[in-house]
């Protein structure tokens, strides 16, 4: 019996290869790895699946003629949380089963969303860079005890922020639909629709799938809610914020500060952003820890051998 193929995508993966992947090999599978280190694009993901009974996928742009490209395709594994880069319509007439991994990356996500957070209060970069270059800057900052945080966005992630945002004795407000019990202390959170979150938070975190609409969640109007001293940071998807009214807001100097984690394209194109003096900018390492990835891939290969009908075990 020929071995069937997996392919593996996540640039986290197939910079170095992971045991837990490199194990599906002894369940009879032939592993396909994307260009070390890179974001496939349409073409080579054309490439490569067809033969593929299994994907695991990272956060790739994926295309209709990709998944028509697929034609052994039986389920993609993706190693977070989010879905919103797939084509869901053409996946689901195509009978391809989605999984996901729910709260592996939980924990490395939250702490960078704080760190950026300490690293725009404070102004760590600025003061690195600056050091580095010869000068010595100094710039007023601002701490975080008594400060309100709001965290929008309260699942995996966001609740992990905001359990470490409680712990830095800030008092958090959150916005979520579904208001899920977060299990924290009443009197030093609440739930507010989106428009009262902005206008009472110190800080603002964003830990939430775009909209339906893939339009930005945070528009010119919303973000004029903020107040003039507040931190916005993105740890989620680039797609949120509606870019050209945020750098207004910046150059206005209506917000204090933005640390992101994400781009429209990774490494970034367009640089105005990345560049802004009051920008905090990290390469999507949010889940890149050693920690988060090991969880991540293992929750992701069970995932595809549970949708995957056993092979034959290798001889080699």
């Amino acid at each position: 019996m020929a071995a069937r193929k997996i392919l593996i995508t996540p640039r986290s993966l197939t910079q170095e290869p992971h045991p837990e992947v490199e194990g599906l090999k002894a369940r009879g599978f032939e592993i396909v790895y994307a260009t070390p280190g890179q974001t496939p694009g349409e073409a080579e993901l054309c490439r490569l699946l067809p033969g593929c009974v299994g994907w695991l996928a990272g956060v790739e742009p994926v295309t209709p003629a990709v998944i028509a490209a697929a034609t052994d395709l039986r389920v993609i594994s993706r190693n977070g949380v989010g879905t919103d880069n797939l084509p869901m319509g053409p996946i689901r007439e195509r009978g391809i089963r989605v999984t996901t991994t729910e709260g592996a990356n939980a924990r490395g996500v939250a702490e960078l969303a704080i760190g950026l957070m300490f690293a725009a209060l404070r102004g760590i970069a600025c003061a690195d860079q600056g050091i580095k270059a010869g000068g010595w800057p100094r710039r007023r900052g601002l701490e975080i005890d008594g400060r309100t945080v709001g965290v929008v966005g309260c699942g995996a992630i966001g609740r992990e922020t905001i359990r470490m945002a409680l712990g830095l004795g800030a008092r958090v407000v959150g916005h979520d639909p579904r208001r899920p019990g977060l299990d924290v202390p009443a009197d030093r959170f609440q739930y507010l629709e989106l428009p009262e979150l902005l206008a009472a938070a110190d800080v603002v975190s964003l830990h939430c799938p775009p909209p339906a609409d893939q339009r930005p969640l945070l528009t010119d109007a919303l973000l004029r809610l903020l107040r003039p001293e507040a931190v916005l940071l993105n740890t989620a998807r680039a797609g949120l914020v509606d870019e050209v009214a945020l750098l207004d807001a910046l150059d206005q100097g209506r917000l204090f500060a933005y640390g992101t984690d994400v781009f429209p394209q990774e490494p970034p194109r367009d640089r105005t952003l990345a560049c802004h003096p009051r920008v905090v900018a990290t390469s999507h390492l949010g889940g890149f820890t050693t920690e988060s990835v090991d969880r991540a891939t293992r929750f992701a290969c069970r995932n595809l051998l549970e949708h995957l009908p056993m092979a034959e075990p290798s001889r080699a």
